[in-house]
């Protein structure tokens, strides 16, 4: 689908869509007194991102403010990071989010290792396209000043998008890779990592998926359980989450979900990241695997995690009840 647009999300362009109509509403839900947010939640995730960008021109034309500046001036927190999230084009939310992963001291590098290994290549082409777009300057250079070692020559592999993006599978040549794998890692004395990197990070997602198979036969492990015994730190987090990707997307998104409501914590970033921008790719069939995973729907573990004005949002982005 154009865009990395799936036919599997739980939003949908919304039937007899009006932006003048819709940025009235939302003038009036921001002005009035006390803001409205019942309204803001229902337009805001009832419409699809391109109509969003639409909405946001029609709100500036009436108003003389962005809708942006005024999601600022009138939310706050995690509500505020969510609408500001639906109101962004997925290329340039993507891009962002890099960003915020880069700055600071120390990278946040769960975020690199989530976009990189689940966009696809023309998704990455698109973050780049915006990153050079916002700041003159080229995201490979910026990641490689950031982060070292055969976890930046790995990330710096699918960020480039050298991944081959051919749909048929050659099994003759994933046996061979397989072999090659189970050589420089479970064979060997010390694992030769760069030829994980290689294959893991250019090989098509559906020859990987051989791979797998193939792998499995030799080693009688997974992929990924080698992976775990051999390396560890960034490069396995980031090789491991590569392969969890290639074999499934929703599945990987669910466990991401998962992890980020369970336990002490809430990992609210996280959260928001991934309902937004799988939003209208392919959040019912995450919903399904998480399903099959937890024994409980997505939808009742935000119930019972979040509150308030972002617990309503993120329902209403999550759609029904499994």
């Amino acid at each position: 689908a154009a865009g990395g647009r799936g036919q599997r999300g739980t939003i949908k362009p919304k039937a007899n869509f009006d932006a003048e109509k819709d940025a009235a509403a939302l003038k009036d839900a921001i002005e009035g007194l006390g803001t409205n947010e019942k309204v803001l939640i229902e337009i805001l995730t009832q419409r699809s991102n391109d109509q969003r960008q639409l909405i946001c021109k029609a709100y500036e034309k009436a108003t003389g403010r962005t809708l942006e500046k005024d999601l600022k001036g009138d939310t706050g927190g995690n509500f505020e990071k969510l609408l500001l999230a639906l109101i962004t084009p997925p290329a340039a939310y993507d891009c962002h989010e890099v960003t915020r992963a880069m700055k600071g001291a120390g990278t946040q590098d769960c975020i690199l290792v989530e976009i990189f290994a689940s966009r696809s290549k023309q998704q990455i082409k698109a973050l780049k396209d915006v990153y050079l777009k916002e700041t003159k300057k080229d995201l490979i250079e910026k990641l490689g000043s950031e982060v070292s070692g055969e976890f930046s020559k790995a990330l710096i592999l699918l960020a480039k998008g050298e991944r081959d993006g051919s749909d048929s599978v050659d099994v003759g040549k994933a046996k061979e890779d397989a072999e090659t794998l189970y050589k420089a890692g479970e064979k060997k004395w010390g694992t030769d990592e760069s030829k994980f990197i290689e294959i893991l990070c250019k090989r098509s997602i559906p020859q990987l998926r051989q791979i797998l198979i193939e792998y499995k036969n030799i080693s009688g492990k997974t992929l990924q359980q080698s992976i775990e015994g051999e390396m560890s730190g960034e490069l396995e987090e980031l090789l491991v989450a590569v392969v969890k990707c290639a074999k499934s997307l929703p599945a990987y998104f669910a466990e991401r979900l998962h992890e980020s409501m369970k336990g002490g914590g809430t990992d609210e970033s996280t959260l928001t990241r991934i309902m937004v921008s799988r939003s209208e790719i392919d959040l019912l069939d995450i919903r399904a695997e998480f399903k099959k995973l937890y024994q409980h729907s997505l939808r009742s573990d935000i119930e019972s995690d979040m509150s308030g004005e972002y617990g309503d949002c993120l329902k209403a982005i999550c759609g029904g009840d499994d």
